[in-house]
């Protein structure tokens, strides 16, 4: 079985749960993929904590839930020292962040101290808590949700937490059969319950290297950077997309052509995903907003504008 043929079959089992949304289950496993994590904003109740449950469950991973509250502290997310009095010395206790596959839910909802704490963990895969360090057993994907920044009790991500996100996504409403075949799969059984794993974590992690193999010819690197680099200089924009935005896009390329049964990314593979990768680290300035002009028109403003490779690609 090929490598696309096993991805699609990860697909396939999401898609017993996830009527209809087909993209954003395949932007979701192309991040955790290329070992990166995943913000999904949109209203309450369009199935965001399903999403997350139902990769999960697909994979055989560990699943965690951390639910976001205004009074959660640092050390309900990352862990805690305990003193054991038999012992007569401090045992470290992880928190819900130390799994294979964590849900943040409603990650705005909390202070910005404890959203903070999230930070080594999403970069370096560890947790750091009175000087102890302890490795997240791999892979280690946080998939976060959140509601949108005009509803009340939220609190606006940092730029450098929304920087160690891989991709924004927005879920969307339903279409209308889609919606219609949900109820009806969810008459008589809750179809999560009776999702099984198709993969195993081993599988995973093989896929996982082989993203690292996938080519990216130098073209393309360069394309990749001309697009963040006009993020960095357009009048309507106030801070534009990071390096590690450049490398982001990079990465997500690497395992969306894996994905699609390529050992190289192309062009297009750019243009697809620039959006998902580029849209949250960008800040436009008050300009942009006074003239309507959105991050999603600048964005598509900016691929229009970088010319595109047109050197033929080397397969290996």
């Amino acid at each position: 079985m090929t490598h696309a043929q096993v991805i699609d079959k990860v697909l396939a089992n999401i898609d017993k749960v996830m009527i209809g949304k087909r993209n954003i289950s395949e932007l979701s496993l192309t991040a955790l993929l290329a070992g990166g994590h995943v913000l999904l904003e949109d209203v309450p109740g369009v199935g965001k904590t399903m999403m997350v449950k139902a990769l999960a469950k697909s994979i055989g991973a560990s699943f965690k839930r951390i639910q976001f509250t205004p009074d959660l502290l640092p050390s309900d997310v990352l862990g805690v020292s305990i003193y054991n009095p038999r012992d007569m010395e401090f045992e470290f206790r992880p928190g819900p962040i130390v799994g294979n596959i964590v849900l943040a839910d409603e990650i705005n909802r909390t202070s910005p101290k404890t959203q903070s704490a999230l930070l080594e963990s999403m970069e370096e895969s560890s947790v750091t808590v009175d000087g102890e360090t302890l490795r997240i057993p791999q892979p280690f994907f946080v998939m976060a949700t959140q509601n949108p920044i005009e509803y009340e009790g939220t609190y606006p991500l940092p730029e450098a937490q929304l920087d160690r996100f891989l991709f924004k996504l927005r879920m969307g409403y339903p279409e209308r059969l889609a919606e219609v075949e949900m109820l009806q799969r969810a008459e008589k059984a809750v179809p999560i319950e009776q999702l099984e794993s198709v993969i195993s974590l081993e599988e995973l992690r093989e896929l996982q290297r082989e993203v690292a193999q996938v080519k990216v010819d130098e073209t393309i690197q360069k394309y990749i950077v001309d697009c963040a680099a006009e993020t960095r200089t357009s009048p309507y924009v106030y801070l534009g997309v990071s390096p590690r935005g450049s490398l982001a896009v990079m990465k997500a390329c690497q395992a969306f052509a894996l994905m699609r049964g390529r050992d190289y990314v192309t062009p297009d593979d750019v243009k697809y995903l620039a959006p998902f990768a580029f849209g949250h680290r960008i800040i436009l300035k008050p300009e942009a907003k006074y003239e309507g002009i959105s991050t999603e028109e600048i964005i598509d403003r900016i691929l229009t504008k970088v010319n595109v490779p047109i050197e033929r690609i080397r397969v290996r």
